[in-house]
């Protein structure tokens, strides 16, 4: 193929040399060269518009339709579960796979989403499959854990598929990174690569061999993804071939992407395609009230149509790193900006109950507290003994004390009880006792910012701010 820049010719070689599969090669040179086309990524803020009432199907008038729920579960043999797994917990400081941090009791992310399929298959006598899509980081690691469960693999299916890996780009030169470290040169190409790697791993062809029809794809650090028959249900009664989960934005993730529609079809909007002039309109929760909880619910058969006309053009995400003190950037594509290929797609508002992500040390203190708890399908909820209006927990902790997962479990041994409270802010190096209670909006702050300070057995905190 013939490409308009030399450097794509070097990336396309790169890639060759890697055995990456030619469509993985020739759709990531064709991004690249939007990149050097000047394509930054944005989009243009006076062209986005909100969703139509019709295009976001509430949940709540779904739920009381018993046929819908029949439906679904009629269905279940004709659905995948996957999960992304392609992360590190590097923003906790670890450099090993995020889906094996504990959660819950010494339960990993891995082994509550295990734990829910089985509880799945069990409650309606259907095995229906589950994927994990690693990494080339994450794989190994994955498949040692999941060694000890046996029963999980069904259908002659693997247990997980890995995404692709594409060079990281030179700022200055345009030319794929080299460095020493050879790994250091390559990056996943966001969770939008899911729709390559499933057909090119040979798994969409075998998975419409037995009769699937729908893929339910999630996170693997959310925990309140189940597969809900309700949904389910719908989606075959509607005709729909694309679905994406929204839920009500909170102060806790004011940055999370949302559904507008764009240039007359819906669209996935992210905080990196906002130009910064808008950000504080994108953070607005009256102008932007709900956010992808990136819950998607996908026709194998439509996907498949859309690669035989010549795939998916979906937005570019340019997000800038630096590696071994060379700036660079990585080309990337988001699963749900698919939303805007997929003729018929719909959103579809869930409740807050749907999502539960940890992205920090502060997402893991709430999951780990009486905020959360952990229901009979192993799925992690909202305590329904907590007032719904109080929204999830909005916590601040002092990163220079409570980043990395190591330090962060030095100094809260033990959960804390947040069933009331609105928000937590910690200021300094404090450790916490057993059975610490916080209610309302608190900001706990030490008194003697060079020393480690304790937090006594039993304290309680109410709103206002706290020297310890």
């Amino acid at each position: 193929m013939s490409w308009r820049y030399p450097e794509t010719d070097a990336i396309a070689a790169r890639m060759r040399e890697k055995r990456i599969a030619a469509g993985v090669s020739e759709g990531f040179c064709r991004l690249y060269e939007r990149y050097r086309d000047g394509e930054s990524g944005k989009l243009r803020w006076e062209e986005i518009e909100r969703p139509r009432p019709e295009e976001i199907v509430r949940y709540d008038a779904l739920a009381v339709d018993p046929e819908l729920r029949a439906r679904g579960e009629r269905a279940l043999d004709a659905l995948v579960v996957i999960r992304l797994n392609g992360g590190l917990g590097t923003t906790m400081d670890l450099d090993s796979t995020k889906s094996l941090i504990p959660v819950r009791e010494g339960r990993s992310f891995l082994d509550l989403m295990v734990r829910q399929v089985l509880a799945l298959r069990a409650e309606h006598g259907v095995l229906v499959p589950w994927l994990a899509m690693n990494s080339f980081r994450t794989e190994a690691e994955t498949e040692r854990a999941l060694a000890a469960y046996p029963e999980l693999a069904v259908r002659g299916l693997p247990l997980g598929f890995q995404q692709n890996q594409v060079p990281r780009i030179e700022r200055a030169t345009g030319r794929p990174l080299t460095l020493p470290d050879e790994e250091a040169c390559w990056a996943p190409p966001g969770h939008g690569d899911i729709y390559r790697a499933l057909p090119g791993t040979g798994l969409l062809e075998r998975l419409r061999a037995l009769g699937i029809r729908w893929a339910f794809v999630a996170n693997v650090d959310n925990l309140g993804a189940t597969v809900d028959p309700v949904i389910l249900g719908y989606l075959e009664a509607s005709g729909a071939s694309f679905a994406m989960e929204v839920t009500d934005k909170s102060l806790a993730d004011v940055k999370g992407g949302t559904l507008v529609r764009y240039r007359g079809r819906l669209n996935l909007l992210e905080g990196a395609q906002v130009e910064p002039a808008h950000l504080p309109d994108f953070h607005d929760l009256r102008t932007f009230s709900v956010f992808n909880t990136n819950n998607l619910w996908w026709r194998l058969d439509a996907l498949e149509r859309l690669l035989a006309e010549g795939g998916l053009e979906m937005p570019m995400i340019v997000n800038p790193k630096r590696v071994a003190g060379v700036e660079v950037v990585q080309l990337e594509q988001a699963m749900g900006a698919a939303v805007g290929c997929f003729a018929g797609a719909i959103g579809i508002h869930v409740p807050r109950r749907r999502i539960a992500p940890v992205k920090a040390t502060c997402d893991l203190l709430a999951l780990r507290s009486d905020s959360y708890v952990v229901d009979e399908g192993f799925g992690i909820r909202p305590n329904p003994a907590r007032d719904a209006a109080l929204g999830p927990p909005v916590i601040v902790l002092d990163e220079r004390y409570y980043r990395g997962l190591h330090a962060f479990e030095a100094r809260f041994p033990h959960p804390l009880s947040l069933l009331r409270c609105r928000s937590l802010r910690v200021e300094g190096d404090l450790r916490f006792g057993r059975g610490v209670t916080i209610e309302g909006e608190v900001t706990l702050r030490s008194a003697a910012p060079e020393e480690a300070r304790v937090v006594p057995d039993g304290a309680r905190f109410a709103s206002g701010v706290h020297a310890i």
